[in-house]
């Protein structure tokens, strides 16, 4: 009888570790099989995983991630895993994905594999490769994706609105480029210090997510402005932010460092700037004739009327400040009939001659529709609230990857984001949407 040794398995088992490494070696020389952006950009995300024993390559695991997030149903790992697993092997093959030497197939990383990466990669870092790549596109740097239309259907519902809309309501001519500061939390997420807290800056006209930081809790929301804010170019622009973010601190950082402008709301963490302005816009309309605007709108099972006034200010009473405004919304159904009143007060960084009536009223309006282009579509076509993934970096790199898949879908011209992934039914649209 003769023994067997267990010297041949052992062999065995660290040539294939020399293979992999092997492997590894040549596609860190050649990081970049395909002339992709986007790719570019994930590339520079840092790996967490120690090289010994590894077998996929992060790019890899990110560009499939971003890709089958843009296809409707992909909102969990399991479906993206599964959705990734059918990948042709041409595409594998220019991302340099591992290849089994046995069978000469390029693999694609198992479910497990996904969860461990996504729930290690910084987040920082993944949200500054895939808002950099917006920039990229914005700046004209790179071309913009390109989502296919059926050519024998009519334009959907929200794209004939925003067409009509643009014609009906035009945005008043000489608006800054404004962007939205505000806040989303993630249910069912656990952290060390609470639930997870996403803070995201959105441009008001197309709804385009130029950055995003995770904080502790919506108290703590103030304390990433300045981290949120430093990396992007938003120097000239406008910036609007709840109540919360109505702090000196802040005016003080938009309109020094950051070289923009304000619209703060006011209430009663500033009770003094307040009742100052409260008493500058007291009075009725017609004391206000030549200071006021009102804009009215109909759609979506309700109208609203809009009624904003403004008076001039300064320094004195709030670092910056230049006018406040008092606005009154007013909504009710199709019949017209007013069933609800709202009044808030806030104050901007822009003077008369920068910023009229008409104008602010814009800029208040573009900010809280950013609870209807980001949050909601991220809560309801992308089902982040019924997500499973609770601990860790994974909601949040999810989360990364759903505001890339709705700026991608933004930059191509589309305005329905459910019409617009159901439009992705073939694997080669959606690695083609980003030059893959």
């Amino acid at each position: 009888m003769t023994s067997s040794s267990l010297i041949d398995p052992v062999v065995d088992h660290l040539a294939d570790l020399a293979l992999w490494e092997a492997e590894l070696a040549a596609v860190s020389a050649d990081p970049l099989r395909v002339v992709s952006p986007l790719a570019a950009r994930l590339a520079q995300v840092p790996d967490p995983r120690r090289p010994r024993g590894l077998r996929h390559p992060l790019l890899v695991i990110l560009v499939l991630t971003a890709c089958a997030t843009l296809v409707v149903g992909n909102d969990g790992l399991t479906a993206i895993r599964q959705w990734a697993a059918r990948t042709p092997q041409d595409v594998l093959h220019r991302l340099g994905a591992r290849r089994n030497p046995l069978t000469g197939r390029y693999l694609v990383p198992s479910e497990r594999t996904f969860r461990r990466v996504l729930a290690a990669v910084d987040g920082d870092a993944l949200d500054a490769a895939t808002c950099g790549y917006t920039a990229d596109v914005l700046r004209g740097d790179v071309p913009a994706p390109q989502i296919p239309t059926a050519t024998d259907e009519p334009a959907e519902r929200e794209q004939r609105r925003a067409a009509t809309r643009a014609v009906t309501h035009p945005a008043p001519a000489g608006l800054l480029p404004a962007v939205a500061i505000d806040g989303k939390l993630l249910h069912g997420t656990r952290t060390e210090t609470g639930q997870v807290f996403l803070v995201a800056a959105v441009t008001h006209d197309r709804a385009v997510i130029l950055g995003q930081r995770q904080v502790a809790g919506k108290r703590g929301e103030t304390t990433v402005t300045e981290n949120l804010l430093a990396p992007l170019d938003v120097a000239g622009m406008l910036l609007t932010l709840d109540a919360l973010h109505t702090t000196k601190k802040t005016a003080r950082l938009i309109t020094g460092p950051l070289n923009a402008h304000y619209l703060l709301i006011l209430k009663g963490n500033q009770p003094l700037a307040l009742q100052a302005a409260q008493a500058l816009l007291s009075g009725t309309d017609t004391v206000f004739t030549g200071s006021m605007n009102i804009d009215s709108d109909r759609g979506h099972g309700r109208t609203e009327r809009r009624t904003i006034r403004v008076a001039p200010c300064d320094g004195r009473l709030f670092p910056g400040a230049r006018q406040v405004f008092r606005l009154r919304r007013d909504t009710g159904g199709l019949d017209g009939v007013r069933t609800s009143k709202q009044i808030i007060y806030g104050i901007v960084s822009l003077d008369a001659e920068q910023a009229s009536p008409q104008h602010l009223n814009a800029y208040a309006r573009g900010h809280w529709s950013v609870e209807n282009r980001l949050h909601w579509i991220r809560d309801v076509t992308f089902s982040e609230d019924d997500s499973q993934l609770r601990t860790s970096a994974a909601p949040r790199n999810l989360a990364a990857m759903r505001n890339l898949a709705m700026n991608t879908f933004r930059l191509a011209g589309r305005v329905n984001i459910a019409h617009a992934r159901r439009d992705l039914h073939d694997r080669a649209d959606a690695f083609a949407a980003y030059g893959i």
